[in-house]
């Protein structure tokens, strides 16, 4: 049979301005769940494709000539144009559509809607089974994987859209259990996967070419004596990158020998989930960390020459406006190589979600607004659409270009001019954001910008003019 794997994305993320900006933001990468389960099917003798819209286009016309079977992996806010490709694909051809991901397992009756079967969590034991048809329900239930060594690589030998970064997960789940977080839910219980088999598998990226590579754990340093020995082995067998990103938490700072690993084996990009300056903010969302060990964190990168991705999250019930423009200029001010504000989003199946669905606060069902970018719910001390100009607000004073210059003197000025053209492209986002606010009606920044003044009883929001010449 000849099938075909697609990771589709929104309509903004398949802009080619938008594609530039997420170039200059990491290299790109691959999802790899499709690529280990589409191995899986090639090695059962199928032909079989990997497609993400997020990287490439897709030749659908073509495709729905003659496969038999496509497979589409979505998450919340992928999910609508999921559906749209199923309802499309079943519109325009005979071939049989099976739906999966974060979003499929969290609502897989309403993704069995536009699907003829779906798989719910972890699909590589059932993934041949439900292709080849010896099983049929409509809602297959995945079968976790207790020895995740059992796994085979991602076949990159599948996939259609260019990447230039191998993601390697060497483990599963998070031991933390943060109250936004999806793949903590989706992924139980924490697992991890023996030191020789994640070599072997850095060892055939390194073969292949690749320079760039990504630790895509979503915390590759919760067992730091682990993640030394990885890094020794790296090291010492000649696996290193020019750059390895990789997910971290403030506690990697009591350490200052995982740091010099780290360094030493090219693990100089990190994403560390700061959230807020705000401790009962922290405390609400079960983070498990204090401001002191936020500080420590963002010194022990600087010392070590890792660039900080600092995360924030930004619509706690704990937090106001001050305390998120607070968090913002604490990442400024130490350094931080970019900001990820992250406007609290309630995913399904997440207790954020079961707490703003109970409380009535949530303001719009469409999946597509579900991304971390665009406010959804009702917050607790501001209107909605001030929460969406606070994330705006973050972007443009965070990438102004005095501070990429700093970052292009610390880091090398390859670093300085990728954060500055970045800070561009995102301020002219932000200014094109607000013309659709007040121009464009079908727009959700409009739709929010009406919420507030139709249904909030607090004063208008600022002009878009004003507020974005304000400091």
């Amino acid at each position: 049979m000849k099938i075909v794997f697609i990771t589709p994305t929104t309509g903004l993320r398949r802009f080619p301005v938008y594609r530039a900006g997420g170039k200059l933001y990491g290299q790109p990468n691959s999802i790899t769940g499709p690529l280990i389960l589409g191995g899986i099917l090639k090695r059962a003798g199928h032909d079989v494709s990997v497609y993400e819209e997020l990287n490439g286009g897709v030749p659908y016309k073509r495709l729905l000539k003659d496969t038999d079977v496509f497979c589409l992996c979505i998450m919340t806010s992928t999910a609508p144009r999921g559906y749209e490709l199923a309802d499309m694909i079943h519109e325009n051809s005979d071939a049989r559509v099976l739906i999966g991901g974060f979003h499929a397992t969290a609502l897989p009756d309403e993704a069995a809607q536009h699907a003829d079967q779906v798989i719910t969590g972890e699909g590589e034991k059932v993934i041949l089974d439900v292709v080849e048809g010896r099983i049929k329900d409509k809602i297959v239930t995945g079968i976790p994987i207790c020895n995740l060594d059992e796994v085979p690589y991602p076949d990159y030998s599948i996939l259609k859209t260019p990447v230039e970064a191998a993601n390697v997960i060497s483990t599963r789940g998070c031991p933390f259990r943060c109250t936004f977080c999806t793949t903590s839910r989706m992924y139980q219980p924490y697992r991890e996967r023996s030191i020789d088999n994640v070599i072997e598998e850095i060892r055939m990226y390194k073969n292949m070419g690749f320079k760039y590579m990504n630790f895509e754990d979503d915390n590759f340093t919760a067992n730091k004596e682990r993640a030394k020995e990885i890094c020794r082995r790296m090291i010492a067998e000649g696996l290193t990158f020019k750059e390895t990103f990789f997910f971290g938490r403030t506690d990697m700072a009591k350490d200052e020998e995982l740091l010099q690993l780290l360094h030493d084996a090219h693990l100089t990009r990190v994403l560390i989930g700061i959230e807020s300056l705000n401790q009962q903010a922290l405390n609400d969302i079960h983070k498990g960390q204090n401001i002191d060990d936020i500080k420590a964190a963002a010194k022990a990168c600087q010392k070590y020459g890792i660039r900080l991705i600092a995360s924030i999250v930004l619509g706690l019930d704990a937090d106001s406006k001050e305390d998120i423009r607070r968090s913002v200029k604490f990442c400024k001010d130490i350094g931080a190589y970019q900001l990820q504000p992250a406007i609290l989003t309630p995913y399904p199946g997440t207790p954020v979600y079961e707490q703003m669905a109970a409380q009535g606060r949530l303001i719009t069902d469409d999946w597509s607004h579900f991304d971390m970018m665009n406010v959804v719910f009702k917050p607790k001390n501001m209107t909605p659409w001030e929460l969406q100009k606070e994330f705006y607000r973050a972007a443009v004073y965070f990438y102004d270009d005095e501070s990429s210059e700093k970052i292009g003197e610390i880091f090398g000025k390859e670093y300085g001019k990728r954060r500055k053209w970045f800070g561009r492209l995102a301020r002219l986002g932000v200014k094109g954001a607000f013309f659709c606010s007040k121009h464009v009606k079908i727009s959700p920044f409009y739709k929010l910008r009406m919420y507030d003044e139709t249904k909030s009883q607090q004063p208008a929001a600022l002009p878009a003019k004003a507020w974005f010449h304000t400091g």
